[in-house]
């Protein structure tokens, strides 16, 4: 079986934890890493608070394979992405002297001012490797497992669609809907006991309200194709066998 491979995103802004951006970048990434065989275990939204974004980051990449960092990378005061994965790794934030001339080049060319405040966004820690921005110009960045880029959703699926290709994957999950009209309560108990046995699964039951009655659907996901029909073997045999006083006790 291939190796397991895992990441993590952080969500920096607070405009993200106040409600008045609405995220859609956490969707996004979860697509596009599930279907290279990547699995997504945490995603946190954190403040633009330094601290907190370096614990974040040193807390998720000690533990995946990659962590992805989007927000705070703009030309605003509040903008301190690139100082905290700075502080996190223990190295020196400046200019970043290709950064810089790509973006000075950028309003050059628009005969716009190349102003303090936007020439923040050539600033990244020592050593990072540019993230190609094909829309904004303004890089994003790597260092060692940790991938920043830009909050603004297109920007972010632009710099990921350049990233996804260099990422190394793993074995693909593979997944089989076992749908059922038994509710939860009557298939809690098998099913843990049929997760048990199939530890090469995930298993979970969601809960369905359509027309006026309750039903469940069950998902068996793995990455082995015989165990994951082993497990819904299981389930399907487990269905057949529950008496219909159970199923009449939800």
């Amino acid at each position: 079986m291939s190796e397991l491979v895992t990441a993590a995103m952080v969500v920096i802004g607070d405009e993200i934890l106040s409600g008045r951006t609405k995220d859609r970048n956490i969707g996004h990434l979860a697509d596009m890493l599930t279907a290279v065989g990547i699995d997504l275990k945490e995603v946190r939204i954190v403040s633009d608070d330094e601290a907190a974004i370096v614990e974040a980051v040193n807390a998720l990449r000690a533990r995946n394979t990659y962590v992805f960092t989007t927000g705070g990378i703009g030309p605003t005061h509040d903008d301190i992405t690139a100082d905290s994965i700075a502080r996190a790794f223990a190295r020196p934030c400046n200019y970043d002297d290709m950064a810089y001339s790509l973006l000075e080049k950028h309003y050059a060319s628009r005969d716009i001012e190349f102003s303090d405040a936007r020439k923040r966004m050539a600033r990244m820690p020592e050593g990072a490797e540019h993230i190609d921005n094909p829309i904004s110009i303004a890089p994003g960045f790597r260092v060692e497992n940790v991938y920043v880029m830009a909050g603004v959703p297109a920007i972010f699926q632009a710099m990921l669609d350049n990233v996804i290709p260099t990422l190394k994957t793993g074995a693909k999950l593979i997944s089989e809907t076992v749908p059922s009209s038994l509710p939860e309560g009557a298939i809690g108990g098998p099913l843990g006991e049929i997760q048990a046995a199939h530890p090469e699964t995930i298993i979970g039951s969601y809960p369905k309200y359509q027309d006026g009655s309750f039903w469940t659907e069950i998902v068996v996901r793995s990455r082995s194709k015989a165990a994951l029909e082993e497990a819904v073997v299981a389930i399907r045999s487990m269905l057949e066998d529950i008496p219909p006083r159970q199923v009449a006790k939800g």
